[in-house]
């Protein structure tokens, strides 16, 4: 019997430093997903990784970053031309926040500042009619609670993508693409305790920007759901035949 495939995690930035005492988004999502450590390959791009052959892998997560993807920085761009690349050749992907909003950009949608301003903190999450047809999203019903932080966004999703997701302040939560392709920007990933760590570690600009932090950290939910989606996404992809 063959040896299962590993996941790749695409590694495109750092927690905030106050939050790195938890480990790094990989170790982070590797939990979330229920994967134990032989499962996954890291590749850290942010600081020059060089992505291997994508057909290696069971399945590709891209992570989030505190940078942004319309800077156009060269390890992201390159990072983008692989990510497209695969997800066209009908690798599975699943792309968090950044990595969401990479993977659009990869596709041919636009990414840009969010118009509504930051989300950040616990949020409702409403699907659209079309996630009752989704592997991923089709078991959370009308809607969940997860976890966010962004200040960009998808702000027109690749053409032929289909979304499944939104919120108050985003309507574009996530989207499929073909049959194996899906971009969150909600964090599956993130506990309680990394949201309420992230909006205290952004008090800051939060009160520049006339939102309370400690209304927000009060507000934080627990979000099994979210959590549920990205622990789907590898079900799926471990189901897939091998080429």
């Amino acid at each position: 019997m063959p040896h299962p495939r590993p996941f790749l995690i695409v590694e495109t930035g750092q927690p905030l430093p106050s939050m790195r005492r938890y480990g790094g988004f990989p170790h982070w999502i590797r939990v979330a997903a229920g994967l134990g450590e032989r499962a996954v390959e890291v590749v850290d791009v942010e600081r020059g990784g060089v992505l291997p052959a994508a057909g290696d892998y069971a399945g590709i997560i891209v992570t989030g970053s505190g940078a942004m993807v319309t800077d156009r920085l060269d390890w992201s761009e390159r990072s983008a031309v692989w990510l497209g690349g695969a997800a066209r050749a009908g690798a599975p992907v699943f792309g968090i926040c950044y990595g969401h909003q990479l993977l659009a950009h990869a596709l041919g949608g636009e990414v840009g500042d969010n118009p509504c301003g930051r989300e950040m903190g616990s949020f409702e999450i409403e699907t659209t009619p079309e996630a009752a047809d989704d592997a991923l999203f089709a078991p959370s019903g009308a809607g969940f609670i997860a976890q966010t932080t962004h200040l960009q966004s998808v702000l027109r999703p690749p053409a032929g993508a289909t979304v499944l997701a939104r919120s108050a302040l985003e309507p574009n939560h996530a989207f499929r693409w073909g049959d194996r392709a899906w971009g969150v920007q909600f964090h599956p990933e993130f506990s309680t305790t990394h949201m309420r760590g992230y909006i205290r570690g952004r008090s800051g600009p939060l009160y520049q920007e006339g939102l309370d932090p400690v209304a927000l950290v009060a507000g934080v939910r627990a979000a099994p759901e979210a959590r549920a989606v990205l622990q789907r996404f590898v079900r799926v992809a471990e189901a897939l035949p091998r080429d």
